[in-house]
């Protein structure tokens, strides 16, 4: 089978480790390979754990004993460097942390843990998840694998770079603005935003307002057993939603087809944004999909998208703010584009902050009465695939038109992959779902992958991998 482990889904490896097929050892092995291999090309990691291999030697033994921890034993899970791992430094892709290990596991990673989950390695973000590109002063760039002359996206950037290339079968993302979907969709891979509150996350940090934690997979059911996972309690998050125990990948068979769901699409989401062509026809070919699957779609805009987007661009700022005034130098050594930010954020007045956060709730309560008449709201991810690296704004004038109203009203998004641009590039399309409706949106998630199908992934690292062996024998 060789390096083409690399190319499973979570639940494929799963399936080969109940029978004999492979062992963890040997997916580890294949994975730290393509690593070696294809990430110089990308730039997704910043740190690979010393014993990765150790951990995949203890679930190897746990399988040969038929004592599998849970359902995601012996599966490489990579882990965003803004969530903590007890033995690797989190150093929030930022000049100003050093290189100090962490004591404890964030909740996640301790429940992917509790699952037997390898979490081998940490992907890079912007300094401190501020943007929606990935570069920092501390890593550098990292690139888009389906163009590394473009972006990947931010500020999940090297997760979702990683999981397209197979160089981690699954990944765990944060998402303040639009972190999961936005480099979900310039990759073809899934990313799911939860409901806010539904993953625990500790410490929150300045951004714990806004900040939700999700997977980033292969396909969709990856990504519904992972959150199955990581949903469990932890009492460290004040934030946290009872527990519910959802079965989350269970979920996705309840319902074979999505007759009479009620779907409201929006090209624009009411703003005087327009997407690209691409990006339009990805979003009418979900449409005429789920139209011709028996869904109920029509066109409408959600109330109060615009000033979700002030509301945000109130929020974020101030956040940063805080986030600077707790470093000793003044964050003298920050990206330019977080300093700018801070600066933004010093002109806030605690009036300000206050009425944003008051009008966020009456938007909240407008969007709930909309979703009393719509399951779903179907609409871009972002008004453009991915950019060239070239083409990116210095101090980072880009914003997070369609998603961050759903980090304002704590819903649950994920960016679902559509098709392809006439040059390669991938298209996401994003499927909203009212307050808590997790399942409802990794199931709709799943009957569009099913109907369109998943970005051709394993061709894209044969690619790659063919590049740079070009690139060297010249």
């Amino acid at each position: 089978m060789g390096d083409d482990i690399c190319d499973l889904t979570a639940q494929e490896l799963h399936a080969l480790y109940k029978t004999g097929g492979t062992s963890p050892v040997e997916v580890m092995q294949a994975v730290l390979l393509r690593v070696e291999q294809l990430d110089p090309a990308v730039n997704a990691f910043c740190q690979i754990a010393a014993d990765a291999l150790d951990m995949a030697r203890a679930s190897e033994t746990r399988w040969y004993r038929k004592r599998p921890l849970g359902p995601l034993d012996g599966v490489p899970v990579s882990i965003k460097d803004n969530v903590a791992v007890a033995g690797l430094a989190t150093r929030y892709g930022s000049r100003v942390t050093d290189e100090t290990p962490a004591l404890d596991d964030s909740p996640c990673v301790a429940r992917l843990r509790e699952s037997g989950a390898i979490c081998f390695a940490k992907t890079t973000l912007p300094d401190f998840a501020h943007k929606i590109v990935t570069d920092s002063p501390l890593t550098g760039v990292t690139r888009n694998p389906w163009d590394t002359d473009r972006t990947p996206g931010g500020s999940s950037g090297g997760a979702a770079a990683a999981v397209a290339l197979g160089m981690a079968p699954a990944a765990i993302g944060t998402d303040g603005g639009g972190s999961i979907r936005i480099p979900a969709a310039f990759t073809g891979t899934f990313g799911f935003k939860p409901s806010f509150g539904r993953v625990p996350h500790a410490p929150r940090g300045p951004f714990g307002l806004l900040s939700h934690v999700g997977p980033m997979t292969r396909c969709v059911s990856d990504a519904a057993r992972i959150l199955t996972v990581i949903s469990r309690t932890d009492s460290r998050d004040w934030y946290a939603l009872p527990f519910d125990a959802s079965d989350y990948e269970l979920g996705l068979k309840c319902k074979p087809t999505p007759g009479g769901v009620r779907i409201a699409y929006s090209p624009s989401l009411g703003l005087a944004v327009t997407p690209e062509t691409a990006v339009r026809d990805g979003l009418m070919r979900t449409v005429d999909t789920f139209r011709d699957l028996g869904a109920r779609v029509q066109q409408e805009d959600p109330p109060g998208i615009a000033r979700c987007n002030s509301i945000h661009a109130t929020i974020w700022p101030a956040c940063c703010r805080q986030l600077i005034e707790g470093l000793a130098d003044g964050g003298a050594a920050l990206d330019p584009s977080l300093q700018a930010y801070s600066e933004a954020g010093a002109t806030i007045s605690r009036q300000a902050l206050l009425g944003a956060l008051i009008e966020r709730g009456e938007i909240g309560a407008a969007v709930n009465a909309f979703f009393e008449r719509y399951d779903l709201v179907i609409c871009p991810v972002y008004p453009r695939v991915a950019m060239p690296l070239a083409e990116l704004p210095a101090s980072d004038g880009l914003f997070p038109h369609f998603t961050a109203w759903c980090n304002q009203l704590g819903l649950p998004a994920a960016s679902v992959y559509t098709g392809s641009t006439s040059e390669g590039l991938p298209v996401g399309i994003q499927i909203v779902g009212g307050r808590h409706a997790d399942a409802l949106v990794l199931w709709a998630s799943h009957i569009l992958e099913l109907a369109l199908g998943r970005a051709p992934l394993a061709e894209l690292a044969r690619t790659l991998s063919s590049s740079i062996i070009g690139r060297k024998t010249h």
